[in-house]
């Protein structure tokens, strides 16, 4: 368990209460090869500015890997076999709604990577991801991801603002 500051106590706190709360189910999707990122500027609405990967809600009748899958290819029209490798769970200060995000990773894809109106793909070396143009979570679980480590993480947000947060390896997530 890691934290950026002392509010550990208040942190746990929080998660406790966090098992009653209402979600709202999002898929996360990144498309990653030996050398290079493929991350997508978001242009409009939740995120709008930052570099993010490919995502969105789970629709109601669909699963969350159908939705993984419907988002990657209308935000960046390619497909992929994807593969669970971890979950975040987002807290916005004075939102009663708990974000939690399902993350899926591909090496292999099909399909050129195109802009659509929500995101403009961007291929980006492993060795310089924008990080400072991306959520302030993603410096402390992407390394994970791209080590290939199943990861679940838990990050508290004042508005954009990452108060506190927790984030462990954990076993596989099953196919």
């Amino acid at each position: 368990t890691v934290s950026p500051d002392s509010r550990q106590k208040s942190l746990l706190h929080t998660m406790a209460g966090a098992e009653t709360r209402r979600r709202k189910l999002l898929t996360l999707v990144l498309i990653h090869e030996r050398e290079r990122v493929l991350l997508g500027m978001k242009k409009r609405g939740f995120g709008e500015g930052f570099y993010n990967g490919f995502g969105g809600k789970v629709e109601a009748g669909e699963t969350i890997l159908e939705a993984a899958h419907r988002e990657l290819l209308e935000e960046a029209s390619i497909t992929a076999p994807l593969r669970k490798c971890g979950e975040l769970t987002f807290e916005f200060e004075g939102d009663p709604v708990l974000l939690e995000v399902h993350v899926f990773d591909a090496s292999t894809w099909t399909g050129e990577p195109v802009e659509s109106e929500e995101m403009a793909p961007t291929w980006f070396a492993k060795s310089a991801l924008p990080f400072d143009r991306m959520w302030p979570d993603d410096q402390y679980w992407f390394p994970m991801l791209l080590a290939g480590k199943p990861f679940s993480g838990f990050f508290n947000f004042r508005k954009q603002e990452l108060v506190s947060y927790t984030l462990k390896e954990v076993e596989a997530f099953a196919s």
